[in-house]
């Protein structure tokens, strides 16, 4: 069983049982609240924000039926369907992430996987190259991946992989058919043996009970080493889709899961993703008080709403917060997947 002062220790285990993921997500709000912010501030700046920016490539048309997604082509929504944007203006809106204060750029193509050979991928590799010119951490979500897939990738200069197991094994067929959990597992382990970093996480408020929610913490607790990002999503209801008529979440759900993530995975960034444009400012300072820090910023996240920038730079000045410094990540990123490498073949 836990003890309750290594909750503050900032211990990496991936051993806990869902008796004791659910001990440490049932404890006083209050008590959860502390205890994760004095372990998120063992590994990050308590004043920083990572600005994170994602871009939809390619949209629509997806094969998957995710229930949750404007983009799957099995539901009638408001998403226009789209090919690969143009390298110009992919490269444009990097520049303008960078310059708005984002130190990551994240594109996303609405794939069950990408195509394995010809023209979409070579162009999506080329993207990569150009946006990790500028500077900028690049991370892809482009679907389930074969290990040639992730090692071109990495090659390329992709620093991370967002990946999202969505919830937990049990509720998952409730939410997709179309693809299983082992197969989101096998790309996560195509990233790693890549040397990508890893970034998954979940989503919250599609009706699932809480045994899911800590069912889905207990998952990537268990991935070893845990996730370098977890991103947290609120759902977002678009009409069309089979959740668009879910009940609300109660807030504090949402804190509780990221507060219980920071504490089982203090070494990983916990994303506040999606979800935010339904949150009072209240709300979202309460999350990053539960050790969230990292946010995607701009007016959209690849078809729903986002706060955007003017909003989030306001509430930065509010809460006394600022982003992380935008750095020249090209060095970080050759010297990272090098280590990767390297560690790989040790083993």
């Amino acid at each position: 069983m836990f003890d309750r002062d290594q909750l503050t220790r900032g211990e990496i285990r991936h051993d806990l049982s869902h008796e004791e993921i659910q001990a440490i997500y049932d404890l006083p709000l209050t008590t959860l609240i502390h205890a994760a912010q004095s372990v998120h501030r063992l590994y990050y700046a308590a004043d920083e924000i990572q600005m994170s920016t994602l871009l939809s490539i390619k949209t629509g048309g997806c094969k998957e039926n995710c229930g949750y997604c404007p983009q799957s082509a099995h539901y009638q929504t408001t998403v226009e369907a789209h090919g690969l944007l143009p390298l110009e203006e992919i490269a444009r809106a990097a520049q303008t992430a960078k310059d708005q204060g984002s130190s990551r750029f994240c594109m996303g193509a609405a794939w069950r996987s990408p195509p394995k050979k010809g023209p979409q991928f070579d162009r999506v590799l080329e993207a990569v190259r150009t946006v990790r010119e500028l500077g900028l951490e690049v991370c892809t979500t482009l679907g389930m991946l074969d290990a040639e897939q992730a090692v071109q990738l990495r090659e390329a200069g992709v620093y991370a992989y967002n990946h999202n197991l969505d919830t937990s094994p049990d509720y998952y067929e409730q939410i997709v058919s179309t693809r299983t959990y082992q197969d989101r597992l096998d790309t996560l382990r195509h990233v790693r043996e890549a040397g990508m970093t890893v970034c998954c996480g979940g989503i919250v408020g599609m009706g699932e009970g809480k045994e899911d929610r800590i069912g889905l913490l207990r998952q990537l607790h268990q991935l070893d080493p845990h996730p370098e990002s977890v991103p947290i999503n609120l759902l977002v209801r678009v009409e069309g889709t089979p959740l668009a008529k879910e009940d609300d979440l109660d807030i504090f759900e949402m804190v509780r899961t990221i507060a219980t993530a920071c504490l089982i995975m203090p070494q990983s960034r916990v994303r506040l993703s999606a979800g935010r444009t339904q949150m009072s400012d209240e709300a979202q300072a309460l999350c990053f008080l539960a050790g969230a820090s990292s946010i995607f910023t701009g007016d959209k996240l690849l078809t729903t709403p986002n706060p955007g920038d003017d909003k989030d730079q306001l509430l930065f000045k509010r809460l006394g917060l600022k982003a992380v410094p935008v750095q020249d990540q090209t060095t970080k990123v050759s010297t990272a997947n090098s280590d990767r490498g390297e560690c790989l073949r040790s083993h």
